[in-house]
């Protein structure tokens, strides 16, 4: 594989005197719209799922798939669409993204059955994967000053991880006022300002030459990708059983074929090499682990606040908002803190800060009141700012400029497989902990035990249709179990962002 680089065009080029002026600003507010929309809609959907379920009762298997199916295959084919935009443009593949992105979620919104509803979902991933390696690549030709990129980038790194946390409070103040739908129609007026204006204020940038996408990487990586999902909830929710070793090796399989195609092939979807320099290869993996913390805790602590502490969407969500609002924070201190220490110690400490924030949670686990989960709360979006903000400075600091859509499609990759795994193995987790600790009572029938015994949120339904004391009694053993499954989620976490800690700080350390 070739590891010379094309000539650099005038718009991707870096001289140091040239310094963004105010319609290089308005471009970034208007790339924070997109950002902000799908960055939201990775949350925004868990609080629209009691009434999705009540109108179109889907079964549990198709509820998850609603659920899943759009970011997997959003990270399917972030890679191949940020390769895309250098080849075809990136503000064209943008704003074709967003048209798309905007007409789908409408008619996602009026889906009259549940397999519709997951048909939709999927071509908003596939629109979607437009979006988001475009907004970051583009920010390189909008801010050719290194300092003016930093902080541009934090800005867009603080939208993304505001929007996530903002998904909650969201979905809380529409569904509050309107039915299941309108989380879906929130795209069209955020997307319409981008689609009149970025004509204006967004110059194209392209690389000079591209190379062709290669369709059988992106097909082999999403057989990678779903299989992968589909055996981790399977295995903690079925155990060890034909059906979830099959898809494991089944994705196992094919993500080895994968990666030995790109590295055989002329024009590899995923450019291995990048991954041979140590800081590219951390801030990936800090990346990760920064969405996969911010998801997973959002997972259990959405459930907690309105099914054990009683808080309705809209009081649930609020009391995430300070969160929302230190992650941003946190990444615009960060761009500034990078001039004054070493990047690799602010992603680290970033990723203390999210284990500090499962911590909380671990050490006041028999006394999670709404300010415990605000204060673990705000300590992780603080963590995750500063790591995301730094990280995606270096991702694109680290390659050559023509390359930075398919660096881009890498970081963003990263963000969407840690959403994806983020629910699917700390929420598994979860769920297997409460099937074994819940103490169901007897006399239950056959449908109301494996309700009970599924999910906290089931437990509670079928505890409203029994006498006073069973009642009361599977109400205190479900949400005894739930907060039980999450101190076992949590340590894990913890265990998972020391390592990676670690990791992340060999892998970035300065060469002799």
């Amino acid at each position: 594989m070739s590891t010379t680089h094309p000539i650099r065009t005038h718009s991707d080029a870096e001289p140091t005197g040239h310094r963004a002026g105010r319609r290089e600003w308005l471009g970034l507010v208007l790339l924070m719209l997109p950002v902000l929309l799908i960055s939201v809609d990775n949350t925004v959907l868990s609080f629209a799922l009691p009434a999705i379920s009540l109108d179109l009762r889907p079964s549990s298997t198709t509820l998850l798939w609603i659920v899943d199916i759009y970011p997997l295959v959003l990270a399917g084919l972030l890679v191949a669409m940020g390769t895309l935009g250098d080849r075809v443009g990136r503000r064209k593949l943008l704003l074709i993204g967003a048209t798309g992105f905007a007409v789908v979620s409408a008619l996602a919104a009026f889906a009259p059955t549940a397999e519709l509803l997951i048909a939709a979902r999927a071509v908003m991933g596939f629109f979607g994967a437009m979006i988001m390696p475009s907004t970051l690549s583009l920010l390189r030709s909008l801010f050719l000053d290194a300092r003016q990129r930093t902080l541009a980038i934090a800005v867009w790194a603080g939208a993304f991880a505001a929007g996530s946390s903002l998904g909650p409070i969201v979905g809380g103040v529409v569904l509050q006022h309107f039915s299941w739908g309108s989380v879906f129609l929130i795209a069209v007026p955020i997307l319409v300002p981008l689609l009149l204006l970025a004509g204006f204020l967004i110059p194209e940038s392209k690389d000079p030459a591209p190379l062709r996408i290669d369709l059988v990487s992106v097909s082999l990586s999403l057989l990678t990708l779903a299989p992968l999902v589909f055996a981790i909830k399977t295995l903690t929710h079925d155990g060890v059983g034909l059906v979830g070793i099959g898809a494991l090796a089944l994705g196992l399989a094919a993500g080895t074929v994968f990666l030995r195609r790109q590295l055989r092939i002329a024009n590899p979807l995923l450019d291995l090499s990048l991954f041979r320099h140590a800081p590219f290869a951390g801030s990936v993996l800090a990346n990760f682990l920064a969405v996969f913390s911010l998801v997973g805790f959002l997972f259990f602590v959405s459930q907690h606040l309105q099914l054990v502490l009683g808080l309705d969407p809209l009081a649930a969500g609020l009391l995430l908002l300070p969160g929302a609002v230190l992650s941003v924070a946190a990444g615009l201190t960060a761009a500034y803190l990078v001039r004054l220490v070493p990047p690799r110690l602010v992603i680290v400490a970033g990723i203390l800060l999210s284990a500090l924030g499962f911590g909380v949670i671990i050490l006041l686990r028999d006394n999670l009141t709404a300010g415990v989960v605000a204060l673990a709360f705000g300590i992780l979006s603080v963590g995750v700012g500063a790591a995301e903000t730094i990280s995606n400075d270096t991702i694109l600091s680290s390659v050559p400029a023509d390359k930075a859509g398919a660096a881009a499609g890498v970081s963003e990759t990263a963000y969407e497989l840690g959403a994806v795994l983020g629910t699917a193995v700390l929420g598994a987790i979860l769920a297997a902990s409460y099937r074994a600790s819940v103490v169901l009572p007897e006399g239950l029938g056959r449908a109301e035990t494996a309700q009970a015994g599924e999910t906290l949120g089931g437990a509670l339904g079928v505890a409203g249709d029994l006498p006073t004391a069973p009642a009361a009694a599977l109400t205190e053993s479900a949400r005894a179990a739930f907060d039980s499954g999450v101190g076992v989620t949590s340590l894990i976490a913890v265990v998972l962002m020391l390592v990676a800690a670690v990791a992340v700080h060999r892998s970035m350390r300065p060469s002799r």
